[in-house]
């Protein structure tokens, strides 16, 4: 990954053949799996926030890079993920507000654990140190990549080729090939190869499944400055993809990380889940006694008010004018007599 161009920045075969991560004893296969879970968060949580496809697969690729120039040991999972889709939001110009992701992300997270699916307050220590690790994971993205995130994805291309190759027709082809270009963002394909190759994989494989022939002569793929290898390689990772099966609970922080190495995350996780379910529970029965406390302080409050008024207030409308009429009536009669007595205490001399 050196120099700044418009091309996408491939892995050279040392970063390939070995990892950071793998330098620091963590095992390939696991890696990939760590991989493929935070794209997995970054394309269920862009999702749900309603980005673009063009967001959420700049956040995985930028992932992907990352980490083959540093491991997952020393950044962990969630604040990478929470970073790369962050930074992509800016890049695509589709911007969302840190708490959004923030809360998103978490929501996922304990949808895949089971834990209750309780947003985080925005005033807590919790919410802070996710917020700290967005923000750190976004630097360490752009110091790590040099600030090059310009990202070249296959999708155009994809398009134009099923195109020219007259399988828009086609029942199933542009639409399985459109699926397994959006699934090989969880691998590092876009790291290894350019998006003219990825675009003719994912056609020679969907081709392949649904068993239309593509012209050999020349050969398709020449045309679109692909390698015949390159293109076969990229097949073998999306059937690799299929076979593969990630765990949803995987280690998402320092302290995750080394629960893992001792082989008590699942330990953990299982008891984190019944602690918040049981704190939800007792939240909501404290909840449901006040407010029947308070709706029966309300209803004896009402019903008192209530008496009352009753015993005060007119039975019918009509009783009320009769008072009504009484009382003008009562006026009348009293100021008629404070008139007279005033005018026949007056005797001139």
């Amino acid at each position: 990954m050196g120099r700044l161009s418009l091309r996408n920045p491939l892995a050279t075969p040392e970063q390939i053949a070995e990892s950071p991560s793998q330098r620091q004893g963590m095992s390939a296969k696991y890696e990939a799996s760590m991989r493929s879970y935070g794209c997995h968060l970054i394309q269920a949580s862009g999702t749900i926030l309603c980005l673009p496809q063009l967001v959420m697969a700049t956040a995985q690729v930028l992932l992907q890079r990352f980490y083959y120039l540093a491991s997952i040991q020393d950044f962990p999972l969630r604040g990478i993920v929470l970073g790369t889709l962050f930074l992509a939001c800016k890049t695509e110009e589709n911007p969302q507000t840190i708490r959004n992701i923030i809360n998103v992300v978490d929501i996922v997270v304990k949808r895949d654990r089971g834990y209750p699916e309780v947003v985080t307050d925005g005033y807590d220590s919790e919410y802070y140190e996710l917020k700290n690790e967005m923000v750190i994971g976004e630097m360490q993205v752009l110091r790590r990549l040099a600030f090059n995130v310009q990202v070249e994805l296959p999708y155009g291309l994809l398009a134009n080729y099923l195109r020219s190759l007259e399988l828009t027709d086609q029942e199933r082809v542009p639409q399985l090939a459109w699926n397994y270009v959006n699934d090989l963002l969880r691998t590092p394909v876009y790291v290894c190869f350019q998006p003219e190759t990825i675009a003719c994989g994912a056609i020679f494989l969907a081709a392949r499944e649904c068993r239309v022939g593509l012209p050999t002569s020349p050969p398709w793929w020449a045309v679109f400055d692909a390698n015949a290898e390159d293109v076969v390689q990229v097949a073998k990772a999306i059937r690799a993809l299929q076979a593969r099966k990630v765990p949803h609970i995987m280690p998402l922080s320092a302290r995750e990380l080394k629960m893992h190495g001792e082989g008590v995350l699942d330990e953990h996780v299982a008891q984190m889940r019944k602690e918040m379910r049981d704190k939800l529970d007792a939240e909501m029965k404290f909840a449901s006694q006040e407010k029947n406390v308070d709706e029966g302080d309300g209803g004896g409050k009402r019903s008192q008010a209530e008496h009352v008024d009753d015993g005060a207030r007119p039975k019918s409308r009509r009783g009320a004018r009769d008072s009504t009429s009484r009382d003008h009536n009562r006026r009348r009669h009293t100021s008629s007599r404070s008139r007279d007595t005033r005018h026949s205490s007056y005797r001139p001399h």
